[in-house]
């Protein structure tokens, strides 16, 4: 039970954490573009417009992606209750491997976004 509630806690860390920074970044993007902190491309980082925009997109995708993957992951950790040690760490490394696709995964549409919002140089369409 005690590596259950274990891989519980880590596989509700990225859910929570995209939750939490996709809400911080559709209130607000970083005041200073940065490479150390936010949604760092090099669409995003042309100028502050794209920056600013690229952060409401990316969180948008985020808070949504972590709801749905926090639920998804509770529902799924309630499932392996009592299994195996074996079972709950490959169920709870492939939830690892989804939440970091989807992690991942909101870069495309972003810059899909960006890209339609804004020409090459930064500027608005």
């Amino acid at each position: 039970m005690n590596f259950w509630v274990f891989m519980l806690g880590i596989n509700l860390l990225m859910p929570f954490t995209m939750i939490g920074f996709g809400k911080y970044f559709l209130k607000t993007a970083p005041k200073e573009i940065n490479a150390m902190f936010g949604y760092r491309t090099t669409m995003s980082m042309k100028n502050k417009d794209t920056w600013i925009f690229a952060h409401h997109y990316c969180g948008k995708i985020w808070y949504n992606c972590g709801l749905v993957m926090l639920l998804v992951s509770i529902i799924v950790m309630v499932l392996v209750i009592g299994k195996t040690t074996d079972t709950v760490g490959n169920i709870g490394g492939i939830l690892c491997g989804f939440q970091m696709i989807s992690l991942i995964g909101s870069i495309f549409p972003t810059e899909k976004a960006l890209k339609k919002a804004f020409d090459k140089n930064g500027n608005k369409r």
